[in-house]
């Protein structure tokens, strides 16, 4: 068994060794372990096993060695042989290396040279070949700056949008071209800015200019149409009657600019100027393609139109003080005219910048605002003159606007509006030319002295009279002054009148119907109401009333002559269907009849003076025999004033009578039945009945011709059967005939009666107190007190009854 283990073992150890002999000293640890991890004692085995080796080896080394000894005695030998052929050898490539290092040392130098040259040749073209792609972008960032500096912003962005897509992409790997890039879109930011400044350089400037474009556009227009009504003249004078031949007295003017003028301003003005000749519009252009190539053009045009509206809007908005001159209203027009004729050139210029709709929006709102700043300050206006100029204005406004494209039938169809208050002025400045006249007129009839004075005369005014004309000089015809000088004033109201209807592009049966109601109303409100103050005024006596009425006779035949006046002027017929007609018939009427009844109200306030004169001792025993001092004077006025009323109309002058003496009766029964008055005697009565004779003899003497019979006495008729009653005492007849028609005593009421009985009882009882028992005086005492009490049954029935 012990044989068998120290055989495997030496298997063991021999494969071991052959390992370790044929395995790379590296590896021989794990081989080794396994000899350690056998049995007990089997190193020392392994060990010597191993010496065994070694000592064998050993001995083939002796024997290899032994073996080669000779041959390597021999080789030693040669070598020292060649030792010394080597040091020879040695020499000489020592020094052919020495040599070849001094001759390859130059060689090495200039091939150095040569390879850094070539490297520099190579960097050279390599920095050649890059500065090709970088040049054409300094190039164009140096022509970028250029244009910045020059201001050609949208050439910029141009550049700068090839910057951005061509040239810097090539050459994006440089640092320079970063800095670049990121330096663009803050010049892109810099150009908007500095456009868009610009462009609220250019809004304020056009704000500033809007004045002269506007004036300047306004000219143009009015030179145009100077022009064109010029030739329609020519046309009209040689073809046919003018429409508008104001009788020779001046000819046609178009706002202060005749044909020669027009012609001479037409000459100076060969070259027309337009808004682009005025305003730089180059901000608005430059600003909007930089907008457009930026892609913030949206913006551009909301910001625009903006401001644009906010000027408008300041534009809108008038002086406080505009209305006083005319020059206010013209700078006013400029403005707004220069504001829409820069839109509308904006409008056509560019494209989308703004658009029709926006300018028609922006013209309502003007328009709008305009006729209402029109409206007020139009009624601030007092100068008919400045509301023409007015007028003439706006026409010029509307046919400038309405050449550019804009409506402006509201602005004509406020021209009536300011017709109106044109009308309104006029009536006023001719109210106080009516009372001038009024005022300066003598109220006497014209006298003429020769032919020529009275030519002078009917050549103002339409006055035929044959039975006048008979007559020698010196004369006089029947109206004052003021009448021709009103029929004058008529015509120039007319006159002034018809300036206004001219360019307002209306027919001629318009403007012949518009002058006809304005002189209607300076008929029935101006002039009318001017004779109704003057016949009020409390110096105009009843000679002045009766030249009043006159003149208003004559002003109303002369009414048909105005029609055949303003007939000649329009060219209308006055047959035509829808002619107004002249109201100043009825104006002159209304006059006169106010004059007549002023001459009543007159004549009853002279009566009532006189009247107030009366100083009637109503307790006298006897009458003085003779009538009234005041009385008389009272008769001889009347007399003389009738004498007056020759001149007016038959009707005009019985009706003054006839009023003054019923006037007359009822203020000497007021004064004989006055509640006041206690007491009357029977010589008070005697008294007061021969003043009743007297006005009964003066209304019999037919003061005023064309009375039949006693008409005019019967104003008194109340009176004198009441002084008879008493007079003659005859009651008994009055009460048994009391009531029927054929009575003697029919005008006497019982409360008359009674009334001035009770007067005439008081003083009976007084004055016979002490003779009561005188069997006459009472007898009469019983029969008053009877009458009393029957004329007071009598007027207890009446009341009864009533």
């Amino acid at each position: 068994m012990a044989e068998g283990e120290s055989l495997e073992t030496v298997t063991e150890h021999e494969r071991i060794l052959q390992e370790i002999e044929s395995t790379d000293t590296a590896c021989v640890g794990p081989t080794l372990r396994s000899v350690y991890d056998d049995q007990p004692n089997a190193h020392r085995r392994f060990m010597e096993k191993l010496d065994a080796r070694i000592r064998n080896h050993d001995r083939e080394i002796e024997k290899m060695c032994n073996f080669h000894h000779q041959g390597f005695v021999d080789a030693i030998t040669e070598l020292l042989k060649v030792r010394a052929d080597a040091k020879k050898l040695m020499g000489q490539v020592s020094d052919t290396n020495r040599r070849l290092q001094d001759a390859g040392r130059e060689v090495t130098a200039q091939t150095e040279e040569v390879i850094r040259c070539r490297v520099q040749q190579r960097n050279m073209a390599t920095t050649v070949e890059k500065l090709q792609l970088c040049i054409p972008v300094l190039e164009m960032y140096s022509k970028l700056k250029e244009q910045l500096e020059s201001k050609r912003y949208y050439s910029a962005l141009k550049t700068m949008e090839q910057l951005e897509n061509i040239y810097i992409p090539r050459v994006s790997q440089y640092r320079f071209c970063q800095i670049m890039a990121e330096t663009l879109p803050k010049l892109r930011e810099e150009i908007k800015e500095i456009s868009m400044s610009d462009l609220k350089d250019f809004l304020e400037s056009i704000r500033k200019h809007s004045d002269k474009i506007g004036e300047t556009a306004m000219r143009q227009a009015q030179l145009h149409r100077t022009f064109n009504s010029a030739v329609q003249k020519q046309v009209t004078l040689t073809c046919a009657k003018p429409l508008y031949g104001l009788n020779g007295r001046t000819p046609l003017h178009h706002n202060g600019l005749n044909t020669e003028e027009a012609a001479d301003e037409d000459d100076a003005d060969d070259e027309v100027l337009t808004a682009h000749d005025l305003v730089d519009f180059s901000p608005v252009y430059r600003c909007l393609h930089i907008y457009t190539v930026l892609g913030d053009r949206e913006t551009f045009e909301n910001y625009y139109r903006k401001q644009r509206k906010k000027q408008a809007r300041l534009v809108l908005q008038p002086q406080a003080n505009m209305h006083e001159t005319v020059e206010g209203y013209r700078k006013y027009f400029n403005q707004i005219v220069g504001f829409f004729v820069v839109e509308d050139h904006i409008l056509h210029a560019t494209q989308g910048l703004v658009t029709r709709a926006f300018t028609d929006e922006l013209w309502n709102m003007a328009l709008s605002k305009i006729i209402a700043v029109l409206r007020t300050h139009s009624s601030y206006c007092n100068d008919p003159d400045l509301v023409l100029e007015l007028k003439n204005l706006i026409v010029i406004l509307a046919d400038t606007l309405q050449g550019y494209g804009f409506p402006v039938n509201r602005l004509f169809d406020l021209l009536f509006e300011v017709r109106d208050q044109y009308n309104e002025t006029l009536l006023k400045k001719w109210a106080l030319v009516f009372r001038e006249i009024f005022e300066q007129d003598n109220y006497s009839p014209i006298p003429v002295e020769n032919e020529e004075e009275y030519k002078a005369v009917i050549s103002r005014f339409p006055f035929h009279d044959a039975e006048i004309e008979k007559q020698q000089f010196p004369k006089k015809l029947p109206m004052s002054q003021s009448v021709p000088q009103i029929y004058a004033q008529v015509k120039e109201f007319i006159y002034a009148s018809l300036k206004f209807s001219e360019s307002l592009h209306r027919s001629s049966t318009e403007v012949d119907d518009m002058l006809r109601k304005s002189t209607n109303l300076l008929l029935t409100r101006t002039l009318s109401s001017c004779l109704q103050n003057l016949i009020k005024k409390p110096h105009i006596g009843l000679t002045e009333l009766v030249q009043i009425i006159i003149n208003t006779t004559h002003l109303e035949q002369a009414c048909k002559y105005l029609e055949d006046f303003i007939t000649n002027i329009t060219n209308v017929s006055p047959e035509t269907v829808h002619t107004t007609r002249l109201y100043g018939l009825s104006t002159f009427k209304d006059a006169r009849h106010a004059a007549e009844g002023e001459i009543y109200t007159k004549l009853n306030q002279k009566i009532d003076e006189f009247i107030q004169l009366a100083d009637y001792e109503w307790c006298m025993a006897e009458s003085d025999g003779r009538a009234s001092g005041y009385l008389m004077d009272l008769i001889n006025f009347l007399r003389s004033t009738f004498q007056v009323f020759t001149h007016l109309p038959g009707k005009v002058a019985q009706t003054a009578c006839m009023s003054a003496c019923k006037h007359l009766a009822t203020s000497l029964m007021q004064m004989l039945l006055d509640s006041e008055l206690k007491q009357v005697s029977m010589g008070a009565i005697q008294q007061f009945n021969l003043d009743v004779i007297q006005c009964e003899l003066f209304a019999s003497s037919e003061p005023v011709p064309g009375f039949q019979g006693d008409t005019l006495q019967l104003a008194f008729i109340d009176l004198r059967q009441l002084l008879d009653l008493f007079m003659v005492w005859d009651w008994s007849t009055y009460l048994a005939d009391y009531g029927q028609p054929t009575s003697k005593y029919l005008r006497v009421n019982p409360s008359t009666a009674l009334a001035l009985l009770e007067k005439i009882k008081d003083t009976s009882k007084k004055n016979n107190i002490f003779s009561q028992f005188r069997k006459n005086d009472r007898d009469r005492q019983k029969l008053i007190e009877t009458v009393v009490k029957q004329l007071r049954s009598l007027v207890n029935g009446m009341s009864q009854h009533s």
